[in-house]
Formats: C-alpha cells, structure tokens, sequence
C-alpha cells in the first residue's frame, strides 16, 4: 500500500513522457513541412521550377486541404514533365485524382487514377484510390476487380484486403 503514490506517479511520468515525444515528433513533422512549404513558395514564385518541386508543393498543399492550388501545381508539374520528358509522372497523375476525390469529383478521380495506370499499371497506390473511387460511385463490381488486381500484385495489402472483404459482404447479403 505503501507503493501505491509511487507506482501512481510512475504511470503519470511515462504517460506525459508519451504524450511529450508524440508532441515533439508532430512539432518537428510540421516544422519539416513549414519550411518547405516557404522554400518551394519563394522558390516557385520566382521561377518555373521543376517538375519535383512543382510536385511536392502541390503535395503539401493537398496535406493542407488546399485543393485548387494543389491541382494547379500538379498540372504545372506534368507541363515541366512533357517538356523534360520525364518518365515517371503517375504520382503527379495519382495526386490530381486525389484532389479530385477529396473534392468529390469522383469521375474526374477516376480518369485521373487510371492516366496514372497507364503511366505505371502496377502504381499500387493508384489502384487502390481507383478502387476506392469506384466504391464511392457505387461501381461495386469494377471496385471488387481493381482491389483483385492489387492483391494479385501484393497479397498483403492491408487496405486492399479490407475493402474486397467489405465489398465481398455487400455482395453477400444483397
């Protein structure tokens, strides 16, 4: 009984010691974004920038819920891509159909997560978003057969796994 304050006050320390790591690693993460958000800004404000640059503001601004502005960079990233023949722009084309969803334009997701397959067919990510905007549109057989498709190429995928076993029970007690 004695031990009691102490095992009490021991909890409480590794509970604020917990918390305060967590703390600290979102402060750093945030600080880490801030500084290239006002690097990319300053940088791109002056000059056309490249297609990574374009690319990875659009996806700070896409963390940021700040659509529109997200969009207009990647469009200007693909633009820097075509003149630099850059090969891999599925990303870009995977950000846009993100910020299409996120925007619920689920058709224009759509168009731009399959562009992004057809830049890369085995984009896990693109395929997962593509099945996820197919389940939104309630396209519930092309949504089935696209998380199919990611589990052929990775059995183990966690979110495609979940949503073909949620879709499988839909079907089921239909």
């Amino acid at each position: 009984m004695d031990n009691l304050p102490i095992v009490y006050l021991s909890i409480l320390i590794t509970v604020l010691l917990g918390s305060g790591v967590i703390v600290l690693r979102q402060v750093l993460k945030t600080r880490k974004t801030e500084n290239a958000l006002g690097r990319l800004q300053k940088k791109l404000n002056k000059e056309k920038g490249t297609v990574q640059e374009n690319y990875e503001l659009g996806s700070i601004y896409l963390e940021k819920k700040m659509y529109s502005q997200a969009i207009a960079l990647f469009q200007k990233a693909i633009k820097a891509a075509e003149q630099e023949n850059e090969e891999n722009i599925a990303p870009i084309y995977n950000g846009l159909g993100f910020a299409a969803f996120s925007q619920e334009q689920y058709d224009l997701a759509i168009r731009y997560y399959k562009e992004a397959l057809k830049q890369n067919p085995n984009y896990i990510f693109a395929l997962n978003n593509l099945g996820h905007a197919y389940e939104k549109k309630n396209l519930v057989a092309p949504a089935l057969e696209t998380y199919e498709q990611v589990l052929k190429s990775e059995p183990s995928n966690i979110t495609a796994k979940r949503r073909a076993e949620s879709i499988r029970k839909r079907l089921v007690s239909s």
